[in-house]
C-alpha cells in the first residue's frame, strides 16, 4: 500500500502502468487518421484542383493528449486512490475493535457498522489481523472472544453483527480481559454507544494498558427511553427520559396497537435543562385500551415500552338499584368504592343484568345477604367466562346465615362462612381492632405494602377446612382471613370479609384499600394472575436491537415474573418481549433506570478521542472512472468530426475541436452542478398555474410535520373520492403558506388547528380576511372532539379562540336540519370524522345579510382528515370511533358535501334531489 500523506493507493502497483504512456503517445503519433469518405460528382472536376490543406499524416496533438489523459485517468482508478486511508490507525500489530452493540447503538447501527467495516477493511489492506469484541452480544457462558481473526472472516462477523436489546456486560468484558488481554503492539478502538455504562472505567483501564486507545464518541443527542406509561387519568400519559438535561429539545411518541396500527401520535419537547418530558394521548378509553407498545419516534429497543393487559383501563360495574347517588354519600358504600376506582378504571353504577350485559370486566357486589337463584345463575355464567366478582361483607351478610358448605357455595363465597360476625373492640370487648399485616406470598396481593393504618373493628369469619389457607390472600395479626378468593372457570371469585365503608374498619379510608382493588380488578376478563403460581413463562415474542418484535431467539429462556416487582435484568437469556400465550401474554420491558442514564464520561488522559462525524475514507476510483468515460465521449465527439460525420466546416475545425476538448477538460476537474435556467417567470407563477390549471382542494400548513402529512394524505383521499363519486376531477392537493401564497385560487380550505399553531402575522390575517370576504369557505377542524374543558372547549377549540382574534370570523351557529351541507351531494343528518357527535357550526343565516351566500366558516372537531387519510400501504391510516369504517363512510359523504357546497353556493340546495323528489312523489 503507499500512502502520500493524506492520499494513499489500495493497489500501488497498477500505477506501473503510467510507464507506459510514452510508448502509447509514440503509437498514437505515428498512426495516421482514418481516411476522410468524400462524394465525387463529376461536377466538381474542375473545382479544387488546387487542395487548401494538406491530409494529416498523423492524429492532430490535442486528439493524442485527450487520449493520454483517459489512459491516465483509467490507470489511475485501477489504482484504487484513497483518501484518508488508515485515519486512525497507526500500530503494527493486531487491530481489536471494541463495538458497543447494545439497546444504546440500535438508533444509529448503520453509521456504527459502516465505520466498524471500514475499520476492518483498513486493517485488511496492511494485512493485519483483527479482534472484534462486542460489548453485548457475546456468549455468557464464554464470554467474550480475544482471538485474532483474519481481515475477511472478521468482516463477515461485522457485517452480520446487529445490535441487542439489553444492555453492555462491561463488568463481565473487563473480567475477561484481566484474564486474557489482546496482543500488545496493535492498535485498540472503542466505538462507545454514547452512554456510561457500570464496568466501563475498567475495561478502558486495562485496554489502554495494551496499546493506543482510541474512543469513538457519539457526536450527537443521547439516547431517550421510554418510561412505563400511565393509564391512570383522562389520558395515556407516558415520561420520556434523555442522558442529560440541555436545551429545549423536541420528542415525538407513537401508540402503536397489538396488530401494528398507528392509534396516535404526539409531539412535545423537552425544558431547557430538564431530563424528562411528559407527553399524554388523548383518546377514548376503548382505543387506550388497544395500545400495545409506545414508541419514541427515532429511537430502538430503548425507546419502546411494551404493554400488557395490566395497561387497560379496566371497566368495573358497581351493582346498585340504579344510577341514583344519594344526599349523604359518606354512607353509602359505593361512594368509596367508586372514589378507590376512579384513578385507574371505569365506574358505571347499575343494575345487576345491565351490567353484566355491557360487557365489564369486573363487578364489585356491595354487602348483600343470599342472592336469588337466578343471579347466582347469571353470576356464576359470567365468572366462569372470565370475569372478578369483588363481594364485600356487611351485617346483610353476617345476618344471612350461610354456613354450611353447601349454603356457602350457592351464595357465591371463595370459603365457607361462620354465621354472625366477629367484634374486635369496643366497651364490652376485651379485645382490640387488628391490623392487615400478612399477604399470601404466591396470591395476586403477594408483596403488598400494608401501610400500617387499616385496622379491622368487625368481620365475617371463615369456617375452618383443608382449602382455607390456599384460598386466604390477605390475614390480620391474629392470621384470621380478611380477604379470600378461589379460581371460578376462566374468571374469579374474591371476597372482602369486612365492609367497604368506615363502618366496620379503617381499610375504605386508607391507600392500601386502592392498592388492592387495582390487583384484584385485573383479574377480570381473562387477566394474568400475576402471582407465583403462574410459574415460569415461555417467550412468546422478543425485540430486537432495533425495536422490532419477531420470534425468540434460541437462546431465550423462560420468565418468572417476581409478584413483588423486583425483576430480573434483560440480557441474552431473556430478552424483552412478550411472555406466556396468546391468551395471555405478560410485557418484560427493558426498564432502563432513568436516574442512572447519563452520558459517556471523557475518556481519561492517554486515550484518544475522536467522533464518528471525522475525517471518512474515500475511493477517488468513481470519480476518475467518471472523468475518463468524459474524455472518452469528448474523443468519440472529436473523431467522428475529423472523419466528416458531423456538420463542421472544415475552417473552423480546429477550433471546434479544441473546444470540445476544454468542455471535456472542464466537466472532468469538476463536479456537475445543476444550472440554473433562466426564465422570465416572477415569483408566485409557478404556484399559480399549479393551482389554476387543475381544480385543487387546499389545506393550510401549520408547522406540524405530522399534521401536515395527515392533511395532505386526507385530502389525496378525498380527491380520489370526488374523482370516483361525482362529476368534480380534483387534481393532487395543495398547502398553502398563509404568508406567501395566494388563496384566491381556491373555493375551499382545510386548516387543521393543533394547540401548537404559530400566531398569525397581520399579512396572513389580511389575506385570510380577503379571502372569506370574496367568497372562499374555511373547513376550521380543532380535531379535539374528544377532549373534556368545560365550556371552554377542548385544546384546539382554546387555540382557535386566540388565532381568530385577528380573523373576520361572522357569528356562528349550530348547523341546522336541513343546511345545504346536510343534501348538497348525499342526504346528510350528521357530520362524523374520525370521532363523531358534537356540533358543527356555521354562518348563523338569521342574520338577512348573509342568507344567500356560502357560509366563510365551517367549524367542527371531528378530525375529518384523520378519517379520510390512507397510509403508504392504501389502508386507511387511524381507525373511527365508535361506528368503525360505517362512519367512515359518512366522514366521506361530509366531505363530498363540503366540496359541492363550496363549488356551487346554494345553487345546490334546490336542484341536486329534484328527481329523487319527484319520485318519492310518484310513489
Amino acid at each position: 500500500m503507499l500512502t502520500l500523506g493524506a492520499l494513499a493507493f489500495a493497489s500501488p502497483w497498477v500505477l506501473a502502468a503510467l510507464l507506459g504512456l510514452p510508448l502509447l503517445w509514440l503509437l498514437l503519433r505515428v498512426t495516421p487518421p482514418a481516411p476522410r469518405v468524400a462524394r465525387f460528382p463529376a461536377i466538381r472536376l474542375l473545382r479544387g484542383l488546387e487542395p487548401r490543406e494538406e491530409t494529416p499524416d498523423a492524429a492532430p496533438w490535442w486528439l493524442l493528449l485527450l487520449r493520454l489523459a483517459m489512459a491516465a485517468l483509467a490507470v489511475l482508478a485501477l489504482a484504487r486512490p484513497l483518501l484518508n486511508a488508515d485515519e486512525g490507525l497507526s500500530g503494527e500489530g493486531p487491530v481489536t475493535i471494541v463495538v458497543d452493540d447494545d439497546w444504546a447503538a440500535g438508533r444509529d447501527w448503520p453509521r456504527r457498522a459502516a465505520a466498524m467495516e471500514a475499520l476492518v477493511e483498513r486493517a485488511g489492506r496492511r494485512g493485519r489481523e483483527v479482534v472484534l469484541m462486542p460489548t453485548a452480544g457475546f456468549d455468557p457462558r464464554e464470554g467474550p472472544s480475544v482471538r485474532p481473526l483474519p481481515a475477511g472472516r472478521a468482516l463477515d462477523l461485522a457485517r452480520a453483527m446487529e445490535p441487542k436489546p439489553w444492555p453492555a456486560r462491561l463488568g463481565e468484558l473487563a473480567e475477561a480481559l484481566e484474564a486474557d488481554p489482546p496482543p500488545e503492539g496493535g492498535d485498540i478502538v472503542w466505538l462507545s454507544n454514547g452512554v456510561a455504562d457500570p464496568g466501563e472505567a475498567e475495561a478502558i483501564e486495562i485496554l489502554r494498558r495494551r496499546g493506543g486507545l482510541t474512543v469513538v464518541a457519539h457526536d450527537g443527542r443521547g439516547p431517550r427511553i421510554a418510561l412505563a406509561p400511565d393509564n391512570s387519568g383522562g389520558a395515556a400519559a407516558v415520561e420520556v427520559a434523555r442522558p442529560a438535561a440541555g436545551p429545549a429539545a423536541p420528542v415525538a411518541v407513537r401508540a402503536v396497537a397489538r396488530d401494528g396500527r398507528v392509534l396516535a401520535r404526539t409531539a412535545g419537547a423537552f425544558a431547557a435543562g430538564e431530563r424528562r418530558a411528559r407527553l399524554e394521548f388523548r383518546l377514548p378509553a376503548e382505543l387506550r385500551n388497544d395500545i400495545g407498545r409506545i414508541e419514541v419516534e427515532g429511537e430502538a429497543a430503548g425507546g419502546v415500552a411494551l404493554l400488557d393487559d395490566g395497561f387497560a383501563r379496566r371497566s368495573v360495574g358497581l351493582v346498585a338499584e340504579s344510577g341514583f347517588r344519594g344526599a349523604q354519600p359518606l354512607l353509602d358504600e359505593l361512594h368509596y368504592l367508586e372514589g378507590a376506582l376512579a384513578p385507574f378504571a371505569e365506574v358505571t353504577r347499575g343494575r345487576l343484568e345491565e351490567l353484566l350485559a355491557s360487557g365489564v370486566s369486573a363487578t364489585i357486589l356491595a354487602d348483600s345477604g343470599a342472592l336469588p337463584e337466578v343471579e347466582r345463575v347469571r353470576l356464576a355464567k359470567w365468572i366462569e367466562a372470565g370475569g372478578a366478582l369483588i363481594r364485600f361483607a356487611g351485617p346483610k351478610l353476617a345476618a344471612a346465615g350461610l354456613a354450611g358448605g353447601g349454603r356457602a357455595a350457592e351464595a357465591l363465597s371463595p370459603v365457607r362462612l361462620r354465621a354472625g360476625d366477629r367484634t374486635l373492640g369496643g366497651a364490652l370487648s376485651w379485645s382490640r381492632p387488628l391490623a392487615i399485616t400478612g399477604f399470601a406470598p404466591d396470591g395476586p396481593l403477594a408483596g403488598m405494602d400494608a401501610w400500617g393504618e387499616a385496622t379491622v373493628r368487625r368481620q365475617v369469619l371463615a369456617e375452618p377446612s383443608v382449602d382455607l389457607a390456599e384460598r386466604t390472600w390477605a390475614r390480620l395479626s391474629d392470621g384470621t382471613p380478611i380477604v379470600t378468593g378461589r379460581p371460578m372457570g376462566r374468571g374469579w371469585l374474591v371476597l372482602f370479609h369486612t365492609t367497604a365503608s368506615p363502618e366496620w374498619s379503617d381499610l375504605a379510608l386508607s391507600g392500601l384499600f386502592v392498592d388492592m382493588l387495582r390487583r384484584l380488578v385485573g383479574l377480570g376478563s381473562g387477566g394474568a394472575v400475576r402471582t407465583k403460581r403462574a410459574g415460569a413463562l415461555a417467550p412468546l415474542e422478543t425485540l430486537d436491537g432495533f425495536g422490532r418484535l419477531g420470534p425468540p431467539p434460541a437462546t431465550a429462556g423462560a420468565w418468572s415474573p417476581a409478584p413483588d416487582g423486583a425483576e430480573p435484568s434483560a440480557g441474552p437469556g431473556l430478552p424483552p418481549g412478550y411472555y406466556g400465550t396468546e391468551a395471555s401474554r405478560r410485557a418484560f420491558n427493558l426498564s432502563i433506570d432513568p436516574d442512572a442514564l447519563a452520558p459517556q464520561p471523557a475518556p481519561p488522559p492517554g486515550v484518544a478521542a475522536r467522533t464518528f462525524a471525522g475525517p471518512a475514507e474515500t475511493d477517488l476510483a468513481p470519480f476518475l472512472l467518471l472523468a475518463a468515460f468524459a474524455l472518452f465521449l469528448a474523443d468519440f465527439v472529436a473523431t467522428m468530426a475529423l472523419r466528416g460525420y458531423l456538420p463542421v466546416r472544415r475552417a473552423g475545425g480546429r477550433a471546434a475541436a479544441a473546444a470540445l476538448l476544454a468542455l471535456a477538460l472542464a466537466g472532468a476537474a469538476g463536479a456537475p452542478r445543476p444550472a440554473a435556467a433562466q426564465t422570465m417567470e416572477r415569483p408566485g407563477d409557478a404556484f399559480a398555474l399549479e393551482a389554476t390549471l387543475e381544480t385543487r382542494l387546499a389545506y393550510v400548513i401549520v408547522g406540524d410535520e405530522a399534521v401536515d402529512r395527515v392533511s395532505q394524505a386526507g385530502l389525496a383521499s378525498l380527491s380520489d373520492a370526488l374523482a370516483r363519486r361525482t362529476a368534480v376531477e380534483p387534481g393532487p392537493p395543495m398547502g398553502v403558506d398563509l404568508e406567501a401564497d395566494e388563496l384566491a385560487f381556491f373555493a375551499l380550505l382545510y386548516w387543521p388547528v393543533p394547540p401548537g399553531h404559530p400566531p398569525l402575522s397581520d399579512e396572513a390575517a389580511r389575506r385570510v380576511n380577503a379571502f372569506m370576504r370574496n367568497g372562499g369557505a374555511i373547513l376550521f377542524d380543532t380535531r379535539d372532539r374528544f377532549e373534556s374543558a368545560g365550556g371552554a372547549g377542548g385544546s384546539g377549540m382554546r387555540r382557535l379562540r386566540e388565532l381568530g382574534r385577528s380573523l373576520e370570523i361572522p357569528a356562528l351557529a349550530p348547523a341546522p336540519p336541513g343546511h345545504v351541507l346536510t343534501r348538497a351531494f348525499y342526504l346528510l343528518d350528521e357530520f362524523p370524522g374520525r370521532y363523531a357527535g358534537g356540533a358543527v357550526w356555521v354562518r348563523d343565516d338569521r342574520d338577512a345579510a348573509g342568507a344567500g351566500e356560502v357560509t366563510p366558516v365551517i367549524l367542527g372537531g371531528h378530525d375529518w382528515s384523520g378519517a379520510w387519510a390512507r397510509g403508504a400501504d392504501g389502508g386507511f391510516a387511524f381507525p373511527v370511533v365508535p361506528g368503525g369504517e360505517a362512519q367512515r363512510e359518512y366522514a366521506f359523504r361530509f366531505g363530498v358535501n363540503l366540496v359541492m357546497y363550496a363549488l356551487t353556493g346554494k345553487y345546490k340546495a334546490d336542484q341536486v334531489h329534484v328527481p329523487s323528489i319527484l319520485e318519492r312523489l310518484g310513489q
